[in-house]
């Protein structure tokens, strides 16, 4: 994991890459890479990574960082 940032933000060498969220087949530029604290209903946290990527129509799409592959 590379250094943590503001706001939890990844210094990810892939921003600015293109990437395929493995999950749906989307591809687009890696935005960001955000680590998150996800609550359950009695209010534990659990770590979670999240990587933004930027669709071809301008929309991002929110998925697991571990879903993401470099499109070469």
């Amino acid at each position: 994991m590379a250094q943590i940032g503001s706001f939890g933000h990844e210094e990810h060498r892939w921003i600015g890459e293109t990437v395929r969220d493995i999950a749906s087949g989307t591809e687009g530029e890696l935005t960001a890479v955000v680590n998150e604290e996800k609550r359950d209903h009695l209010g534990r946290a659990t770590p979670i990574r999240l990587a933004s990527i930027k669709r071809a129509d301008g929309r991002e799409l929110p998925t697991a960082a571990t879903n993401i592959e470099l499109v070469r």
